[in-house]
């Protein structure tokens, strides 16, 4: 397989230093999709990449904006994605396990951590913006850096800004180095830097519109430059000619066809005019693979498919300072009512495949523990949906007839998202709790209710972040994401030990039994993770699916093979 070359490969003292597994690849000279358990590396005569084409990619709704500091919009990361680089990136690949996010260098040389709380990039030399005005191709350097991330720290109502909140300081000692300095340790700083809200932004830019709200401010240093936006349409972009990968990117270009109706994308995907799956991540419903196949590929050359799970999904937040939600016991009974199964059979994508998720999603596999090694009464909330064990607790709780709770969610997230709550609400009814239904307006649910401003009981969509501790930050007090109200001195205790626990097994160890303690308190119901069908065209060569609306890393080094068009 032919994966992304980088030009100057981390040093061994970096792998040392940090165990990153990305950095192995270039310390002991492999390419960056190869490593020691790949054996033997391809033939030197293997077939080169070829040059040229278009990506074509349907996305669901045009972006909220441009602007990265001020959305956290999968609309709008995903088009960002292919214009923008960042310090460090998620590894992209065909040997890459979907749900695992290994980290590799963008921007960034090389760095090292300096005691516990310092990190120092040094930055590759000779990068150069994109040549577009207002910046026309000069180079980046530290300073632009250090301007970005003061930027999205200083930017009011950036709903990003919690996951770099742990930053105290940005310096710039000199052009090609950036020092920052948290406020306290933190073995997640490297991967919340990889984050599709980390795009490293021109100062011009934001000079020159204001903000970055308009397609004409995206300027990056990424693989492809944004050419056209035609709002409700297509977001067109051209390759980059100062892409700082030499070679890449493959593909020419690359066309995002805008198209809110999932029937008729699919009917265009079946018609050979996307390269990839119409549905979020670049799935395809589980229903339409058969056809797809059918359609698309032959026995010699099939349509290209991979299951894997992804991490949004739906949580339940509970005032554990009201009654009844002060009571465990009847947090257990809401949980244990929690139909889960049926809520995967209700997804179209995942068609009843998925697995029930802890505190954090099951699809990130490295993390998240597994059901079975919960403590019994942590299991019993996964077992098959039991409404009358569920009644018993709520008697023992004396709630002998039940309760009654407002319930506050918002029909924005879509027709399916509605019947997914409606099938709990009837879930939770038969084991007699009966829920009292308020819908809100989406923008005023998400910028309310999300963050705890609710009466007693809130359904919502997990954000389906990438990195475990951005879960954990919704039980520490004071976080605004900690919508139940959590305060637990126990917990809060073991979030940050596990934060200042940078060797990998031992942290685990930390995060496992956090989750397990979650699993006895129940301050969160948390709904499955789906199990998705990713879907790629058969000329469409060196891509690996993943989660996240990093679509742009994961092409960078994909190409279109002629020879089978």
């Amino acid at each position: 397989m032919l994966s992304r070359p980088r030009p100057q490969p981390v040093s061994r003292r970096n792998l040392l230093k940090l165990g990153g597994a990305a950095a192995a690849a270039g310390a002991f000279g492999f390419r960056p999709g190869e490593s020691f358990a790949d054996g033997v590396p391809p033939p030197e005569k293997a077939k080169q990449p070829d040059r040229g084409g278009t990506f074509r990619i349907r996305i669901a709704r045009s972006p909220a904006h441009f602007d990265p500091h001020q959305t956290a919009a999968y609309s709008t990361m995903v088009p960002l994605s292919f214009a923008y680089s960042r310090l460090v990136m998620i590894k992209p690949g065909t040997t890459i396990v979907p749900g695992t996010q290994p980290l590799d260098s963008d921007l960034a040389q090389s760095w090292d951590r300096v005691g516990d709380t310092v990190y120092v990039f040094r930055l590759r030399q000779g990068v150069r913006w994109q040549p577009k005005p207002p910046v026309n191709g000069r180079e980046l350097t530290a300073d632009d850096v250090k301007y970005t991330y003061d930027r999205f720290l200083a930017t009011k109502g950036n709903p990003n800004r919690a996951l770099l909140e742990i930053v105290d300081k940005v310096e710039a000692p000199d052009k090609y180095t950036v020092k920052f300095t948290l406020k306290e340790p933190n073995a997640w700083f490297l991967d919340r830097m990889a984050s599709t809200s980390t795009w490293i932004i021109a100062r011009e830019c934001v000079e020159k519109y204001g903000d970055l709200k308009k397609w004409e401010s995206v300027v990056g240093t990424g693989p492809w430059m944004l050419e056209r936006y035609e709002p409700g349409a297509r977001i067109s972009f051209v390759r980059n000619p100062n892409c700082f990968y030499p070679k890449l990117p493959y593909a020419d270009a690359v066309e995002l066809t805008i198209n809110p109706d999932s029937n008729a994308a699919l009917a265009a995907f079946l018609a050979g005019k996307f390269d990839f799956g119409p549905e979020p991540g670049m799935t395809i419903r589980r229903s339409d693979v058969a056809a797809a196949k059918k359609k698309l590929g032959h026995w010699w050359l099939p349509l290209q498919t991979r299951e894997f799970l992804v991490p949004s999904g739906r949580i339940a937040a509970m005032k554990l300072d009201q009654d009844p939600l002060k009571d465990v016991r009847v947090r257990r009974a809401i949980a244990m009512a929690d139909n889960w199964r049926e809520i995967l059979e209700r997804n179209p994508l995942a068609q009843g495949k998925g697995a029930p998720s802890p505190v954090i999603p099951a699809a990130l596999k490295e993390w998240s523990v597994p059901i079975k090694e919960l403590p019994p009464d942590g299991q019993k909330l996964y077992e098959p949906f039991d409404p009358v064990g569920a009644r018993q607790l709520l008697t023992a709780a004396g709630h002998p007839g039940g309760i009654k709770i407002p319930v506050e969610t918002t029909a924005g997230y879509g027709p399916e998202w509605m019947g997914a709550v409606q099938a709990t609400l009837k879930n939770w009814k038969a084991a007699g709790i009966e829920a009292e239904l308020k819908v809100q307006d989406y923008e005023a649910f998400v910028s309310s209710s999300v963050y705890g401003k609710f009466d007693k009981m809130m359904l919502a969509v997990r954000d389906g972040a990438t990195d475990p501790d951005s879960y954990l930050e919704a039980l520490l007090p004071g976080d605004a994401l900690n919508a139940s109200g959590v305060n637990d001195s126990k917990l809060t205790e073991m979030v940050k030990r596990q934060r200042r626990t940078f060797k990998d097994s031992a942290r685990r160890d930390i995060v496992y039994d956090i989750q397990r303690y979650c699993s006895q308190q129940v301050y969160y119901v948390c709904g499955p993770s789906a199990s998705v069908v990713a879907a790629w065209m058969p000329n469409v060569r060196d891509f690996g699916p993943n989660i996240g609306p990093d679509y742009g890393g994961r092409l960078m080094s994909a190409w279109l093979d002629k020879s089978t068009q």
